[in-house]
């Protein structure tokens, strides 16, 4: 990837809003993963996340499991220090996509039900993520300086030869 792509993809003008969404969705989506992926916070771990995804339909369950798993834990700690935001938030998207229409979409929009207003509001907000780009307070943000620094001075050296 050349570097124009890579600043394209860091560069935000979203400000402090995006941390707003950014931090506290990437929490929910760390600690989500977390259950499925190790078994924290009361969750079943990977085996027994596995065998239930194998249940439901999502095959090969114990490979589906890690996917989703590790797309919440890892995507989620993303989020949170904006690193990538942009295709951490796309995968994370795509992971709830998921999970509502094989899991929740069926009982309806409410939670009370296992509904999916829930996941239709994470992927609301990742899919924002997904177009605004971490903000001004990620690492996204900060590389971007960096990359754009050096990118200009490469524009500089190129053109003086």
């Amino acid at each position: 990837m050349n570097t124009a792509k890579l600043l394209t993809l860091l560069n935000s003008q979203a400000g402090l809003g995006a941390l707003f969404l950014r931090v506290p969705v990437g929490i929910i989506l760390l600690a989500h993963g977390a259950q499925k992926l190790f078994g924290a916070f009361g969750g079943y771990g990977l085996e027994a996340t596995g065998q239930w995804m194998g249940s439901i339909g999502l095959e090969p369950g114990y490979l589906m499991a890690l996917l989703a798993g590790s797309a919440e834990f890892f995507g989620g700690l993303a989020l949170i220090i904006g690193l990538l935001t942009r295709p951490a938030a796309l995968v994370s998207a795509f992971t709830l996509l998921v999970a509502i229409f094989a899991v929740h979409f069926e009982n309806g929009l409410f939670m009370a039900n296992n509904g999916y207003e829930f996941g239709l509001s994470l992927f609301a907000a990742t899919l924002a993520l997904t177009f605004l780009g971490g903000g001004s307070l990620a690492l996204d943000s900060q590389l971007a300086k960096v990359l754009g620094g050096k990118q200009q001075a490469a524009d500089l050296g190129s053109a003086n030869h």
